[in-house]
């Protein structure tokens, strides 16, 4: 064998290390690319996705202006402390700060959470809005005169016992979308999708 062709010969597996070495390089890029996008993918969407698998949910449905104004409007005449149960983006609350109450709202979506007190701040009425992360089954409201509701049929049951037992009686409820199940409304305002339905604490904790 010529010198020519030793050499081919013992070139040839330094050239099938490389080969295997740059696809394994490949394959390890690859690999962190595709995990790392499932893990981001991961973080973005559980917060969505978490609320869904639980018995009863409360889905984002942002509320229009006529609903806000309605609220408003069905609690013109209050003050002191509001909640928003499944707060959402915030608008409730950060335009009932606007009139004067100290408003907090609860949501399970930490990202809607954060984006409600990035609003707050932008609103300039952060020192009087609170946002939290929290089950509304797990809280209690009954330091809040003025409660908020965008409910949902299978839970309006179990919350009226909640809010019954809760709140005190010189309390308020304005529920939106659906009325409560067995208690008598004082008031509404609105119609259709934009209807609000207020309630009287005093009232439906004599039947309690």
């Amino acid at each position: 064998m010529s010198q020519e062709e030793l050499l081919l010969d013992s070139g040839q597996p330094n050239e099938d290390n490389r080969d295997r070495k740059g696809r394994s390089r490949i394959g390890l890029v690859v690999t962190g690319v595709v995990g790392g996008s499932l893990v981001a993918l991961y973080a973005v969407a559980a917060p969505f996705v978490a609320p869904a698998l639980r018995k009863v949910c409360l889905p984002f449905v942002p509320a229009t202006t006529t609903q806000v104004e309605n609220v408003l409007k069905a609690l013109r005449a209050r003050s002191g402390t509001l909640v928003d149960i499944g707060s959402g983006d915030g608008r409730i609350v950060i335009a009932a700060a606007k009139h004067g109450f100290r408003a907090s709202g609860f949501e399970l979506n930490p990202w809607l959470v954060w984006y409600s007190r990035y609003r707050a701040w932008r609103e300039g009425v952060y020192r009087s809005t609170s946002f939290h992360i929290s089950d509304l089954w797990k809280v209690s409201f009954a330091q809040y005169s003025n409660v908020v509701i965008f409910g949902v049929p299978q839970m309006m049951e179990k919350l009226e016992l909640k809010l019954a037992s809760e709140l005190p009686s010189t309390a308020k409820v304005v529920a939106c979308r659906f009325p409560f199940p067995t208690w008598i409304p004082e008031s509404t305002a609105g119609e259709g999708i934009d209807t609000v339905w207020v309630y009287d604490a005093k009232t439906f904790k004599s039947h309690l």
